[in-house]
């Protein structure tokens, strides 16, 4: 962004920071020790789907390279406003691979232009009474939170917290709660949908 550009208020849009995806397996180790929540194996990437044949083609890429080779098993859904899930879904015991993928499109997207429409990845794990449990990354902001629905539009704050602390040493954990966005009707988080 060059100084012009500044003085007029403009502002280049925020590019996604992918790699602290990579810190997730061991934060699911510790979430496991600490307080018995386990991985389901499933995770999601949320994005605005733009109009036009460069996105759709690009779209089914991403699908048909996560579905080749008998790799996870990948399904596209809307939510009721109107964001573009691609759910993911690996063996819960592989944290790893799942976060490869999810990566995998993270990355298709910035590559072909579309960094911008991404909004969040959510990793899904239960708690030990199996009560769904999110963990959320924003992109533009490379930081996690978590997110637990009860039954919109509520919310379990304290155990967000409590996950908070557990998780700490692990991931960049949003400072900023105003962030923590409630993400109703993100698949595999039963509890927040409508």
């Amino acid at each position: 962004m060059g100084l012009w550009d500044s003085l007029m208020g403009r502002s280049k849009p925020a590019q996604a920071n992918l790699d602290a995806l990579f810190s997730l397996p061991s934060a699911a180790i510790t979430l496991e020790a600490a307080a018995g929540i386990k991985p389901t194996g499933l995770g999601s990437v949320c994005y605005r789907q733009t109009e036009g044949a460069a996105f759709s083609t690009m779209q089914a890429d991403v699908q048909q390279l996560l579905d080749s080779d008998g790799g996870p098993q990948v399904e596209r859904s809307v939510d009721p406003y109107g964001f573009t899930w691609l759910v993911v879904r690996h063996d819960p015991e592989d944290v790893g691979g799942l976060v490869t993928d999810l990566h995998a499109v993270n990355s298709t997207l910035v590559d072909n232009g579309f960094g911008p429409q991404l909004l969040c990845s959510v990793v899904d794990f239960a708690t030990a009474d199996g009560r769904p449990l999110g963990l959320v990354y924003l992109y533009k902001r490379g930081t996690f939170y978590p997110f637990v629905p009860v039954a919109e539009p509520r919310r379990d704050n304290a155990l967000e917290l409590q996950v908070r602390g557990i998780v700490g040493e692990d991931l960049p954990v949003e400072k900023d709660l105003s962030r923590w966005l409630a993400i109703w009707g993100a698949p595999g988080l039963g509890g927040g949908t409508r």
